[in-house]
């Protein structure tokens, strides 16, 4: 398009936070960012553009706004949760932006960026990754009460259902040892009662990341109020915004 970059564009920045994407995905992603520019009438495609672009491409169109409901509350603190959490725990990524403005099938939406290509996982990242993710349905059920607790958390459950599995069965991360108990195809190589204890060690980690999780909000709870106001207000907040209301109330941790 032959458009320049801005100076506040990195292209790690940019490789970082679409881990999976090929050489062609990326240029398509500047393409759009490029058009998106064109259309704003600027000269050069500034971080802005490049943000809306990969919001497009990885979450879909941006719908309306949602109105002023107790749904957008509920769903303000859900993704408040995800990001509270994530900005507390040591070994999770950084906040790159919270919003309720929905795509796709999501009402509301929190990024993370990571700083570093991460080729590899440790497991302390996997817990946290579990335990932020479990971060909106805790927020839901600490601020509005076990019974409101609501369906919007179904494809959070799956993926951490998932992480936790994936831990125990191939990585070799739980109480069962090193050993693989599944190929990458999802073929059990185990009989009998060890699917018991899969199961049962799945739901303990689970649980684990849950009650941590829980304890965060818990402690959040002043930061997390004034958070979700601000969200309703602006719609949208970037990183920066995010953990500039966090630091008046909490010390974050050090990001690993």
């Amino acid at each position: 398009r032959n458009k320049p970059l801005a100076e506040n564009v990195s292209l790690v920045q940019i490789a970082n936070r679409t881990p999976g994407f090929s050489g062609a995905d990326l240029a398509n992603l500047l393409n759009e960012a490029a058009i998106l520019a064109t259309r704003y009438k600027k000269d050069t495609i500034t971080k802005n553009e490049v943000n809306e672009a990969v919001d497009r491409i990885i979450g879909g169109i941006a719908g309306s706004a949602m109105e002023d409901t107790k749904n957008k509350k509920l769903i303000a603190y859900h993704e408040v949760g995800h990001a509270i959490v994530g900005s507390l725990l040591q070994n999770h990524d950084d906040v790159e932006k919270v919003t309720l403005i929905p795509r796709g099938s999501a009402k509301g939406l929190t990024w993370f960026a990571p700083e570093e290509d991460q080729m590899l996982i440790s497991r302390a990242q996997l817990l946290a990754r579990i335990t932020t993710t479990l971060g909106g349905r805790v927020a839901e059920r600490v601020i509005f009460g076990e019974t409101e607790v609501t369906t919007g958390a179904s494809s959070d459950l799956q993926q951490v259902t998932n992480i936790a599995r994936q831990m125990v069965t191939r990585y070799g991360m739980s109480s069962l040892g090193p050993i693989a108990l599944e190929t990458n195809n999802n073929e059990q190589i185990f009989k009998g009662e060890m699917s018991n204890r899969i199961d049962a060690e799945v739901c303990r980690i689970i649980n684990h990341c849950e009650q941590l999780a829980t304890r965060i909000v818990q402690d959040n709870r002043v930061v997390i109020d004034l958070i979700v106001e601000r969200l309703l207000d602006a719609e949208t907040l970037n990183g920066d915004e995010f953990r500039n209301l966090v630091k008046q109330y909490t010390i974050p941790p050090v990001k690993k």
